[in-house]
């Protein structure tokens, strides 16, 4: 009998516990010490938490598990247990269509229209190479599922996805112009390997890929009623301090979809640098960076990130959805690779990944005081001060994807921050200077405050698990002088195929979307509403309003029409 299955029959809190620290201390290195404190908070067998695979010159140094997979039996996590690794999956029909290309049943200037005709005119302008590089501009299908009222609760099936995106209209821009990630893209690149290979393509990935590399337990999940030996369990944490489950019952592949493990990712990992299987014009083709129609260089590739860390060149992916969180790594140059897979939604793998690697390559990296140009504006931050009233205001997120914008406020003299997507509020309080600090979600955020013009700070960086997010002083607008009621009604979409309501409640203006429960609106500017992160601009026909387009993020410029 496996030891993680002992869990199951034995009641004894101690022998649970001891069969706990027993798996999870397999292979220990020198550098075990410095690599479990990353993972100290799920090291317990009350939580779910990840497994770890460390690859160094060919061989699995170690592998290890944290934390529960399954936190109704108790079973705990090993290098054996199966995770869904959400957009890592990527990288493997990436892999199917550059077989397929290998085979000379397909190019990657092929259109899209010469697969699927029945999208509208702009898909002969769509190649698969677009699709390989999220240039196509093509609607986030995840993103069009949510603005129809579903989450990730309900079910729907590879028709319904298909139906949506043949109904859209318009592209989120010229295909090549941009980079905006779709999983349209690589889950309409999976529907191109059935139709090409004449199978469905978790059998063509079974038989081209994982059978010939020796991954035994991997596979797309493309029927969630498979029964899964040795699953991990999906879950997010409640409100109470305690966790639920988080799964899904979709059975879509492509843009997902992969169910893996450590040591099968240790195959996969060795075939970068063993060509008897897959050849080197594969991983040629694989790690090719997308270009432009300007002629800029992406660093995305073929389901993977060709990027840098530290002066060392990396091959990255993440992953995330329901209650799965994944990171995969490479350092080619160095033949070291850091796998993470975790079971809780909550999970920073991209940080912890890199805190593994500097473990093991501290002396091959170069560690600047600053960490990109935009903290050389602040980097006087701990000399300075500036007064409270000085830092108070709203400021808007530097980003191109979503419109986020903070308040800081001050009452009863302590400094306050309100997210205006979810209008929830929480204190910071000074460190040093112009840092500030808080304690929320169990998670420190910091910060550092810069740029003294006008007597007011114009930026302020905000670091949150590792991530930095820079942003910028907007004028607030007086949303008092708009009269909400002009824009109250129906607004219907005929590429959603859904009627949205607008009302004024309270003197404040909210949204219905469907069954779900109304959302308030955020005035942004004059006829512009934030809708959570998504963006409405309302448009008008002789001063009356007529409808708005919204932004969300992997969308733009979705038409609604007032009704």
């Amino acid at each position: 009998m496996k030891h993680y299955q002992m869990a199951c029959f034995i009641n004894s809190p101690l022998i649970i516990l001891l069969t706990f620290l027993l798996i999870s201390s397999c292979g220990e290195i020198k550098e075990s010490v410095e690599i479990d404190r990353i993972f100290s908070d799920w090291n317990n067998p009350n939580t779910p938490g990840c497994a770890l695979g460390i690859i160094k010159d060919g061989k699995l140094v170690y592998a290890r598990g944290y934390g529960i997979a399954n936190l109704e039996y108790e079973i705990p996590i090993t290098e054996n247990s199966v995770f869904r690794i959400a957009s890592n999956s990527k990288q493997f029909t990436a892999a199917c269509i550059v077989l397929l290309v290998e085979q000379a049943k397909l190019s990657l200037d092929d259109k899209l229209s010469d697969f699927y005709p029945e999208f509208p005119d702009y898909a002969t302008k769509i190649t698969i190479r677009h699709l390989l590089n999220h240039t196509s501009g093509i609607r986030d299908y995840l993103m069009l599922a949510q603005l129809k009222g579903l989450d990730d609760n309900d079910y729907y099936e590879n028709r319904d996805v298909m139906g949506w995106l043949i109904k859209q209209n318009d592209l989120n821009f010229i295909p090549g112009d941009e980079f905006l990630y779709s999983n349209s893209g690589y889950w309409l690149l999976g529907q191109i390997v059935n139709k090409v290979s004449g199978t469905d393509m978790a059998e063509f990935a079974k038989s081209e890929l994982f059978d010939p590399l020796g991954m035994g337990n991997t596979h797309f999940h493309n029927d969630h009623t498979k029964i899964v030996e040795n699953r991990a369990s999906g879950y997010v944490p409640d409100k109470n301090g305690g966790y639920q489950i988080s799964m899904t019952n979709l059975n879509m592949i492509g843009d997902g979809g992969i169910f893996t493990t450590i040591n099968d990712m240790k195959k996969w990992d060795d075939a970068y640098y063993d060509y008897s299987i897959l050849s080197e014009e594969f991983w040629s083709m694989m790690t090719q960076k997308g270009i432009l129609n300007n002629g800029d260089t992406l660093s995305y590739a073929s389901g993977l990130r060709i990027e840098t860390y530290k002066g060392q060149k990396t091959i990255v992916h993440g992953g995330g959805f329901v209650g799965f969180r994944s990171s995969f790594v490479r350092f080619p140059e160095q033949k070291f690779s850091v796998v993470i897979f975790s079971n809780r939604r909550d999970a920073n793998l991209s940080k912890m990944s890199m805190e593994v690697a500097e473990i093991f390559l501290i002396d091959k990296l170069i560690h600047r005081q600053f960490d990109s140009d935009n903290d050389e504006v602040i980097k006087e931050s701990d000399t300075i001060e500036f007064s409270k009233e000085q830092i108070t205001g709203h400021y808007e997120l530097d980003s191109t994807s979503y419109e986020v914008i903070v308040k800081i406020g001050i009452n009863n003299d302590s400094l306050f921050v309100t997210q205006q997507w979810d209008d929830s509020s929480y204190y910071i309080s000074k460190v040093t200077g112009n840092t500030y600090q808080t304690q929320t979600d169990n998670s420190n955020i910091t910060f550092i405050f810069s740029n003294l013009k006008d007597g007011l700070a114009q930026k302020f960086k905000g670091t949150h698990d590792g991530i930095n997010y820079y942003y910028n002083r907007r004028k607030h607008f007086e949303h008092s002088i708009i009269d909400l009621d002009e824009y109250s009604g129906n607004y219907y979409s005929k590429e959603l195929d859904i009627t949205y309501q607008l009302f004024v409640k309270d003197k404040k203006i909210a949204i219905l979307i469907g069954n779900n429960t109304p959302v308030v609106l955020s005035v942004y500017d004059t006829d512009q509403m934030l809708y959570k992160l998504n963006k409405l601009r309302f448009d008008r026909i002789r001063g009356k309003i007529s409808g708005f387009e919204l932004d969300a993020g992997r969308l733009k410029n979705l038409k609604f029409s007032k009704i």
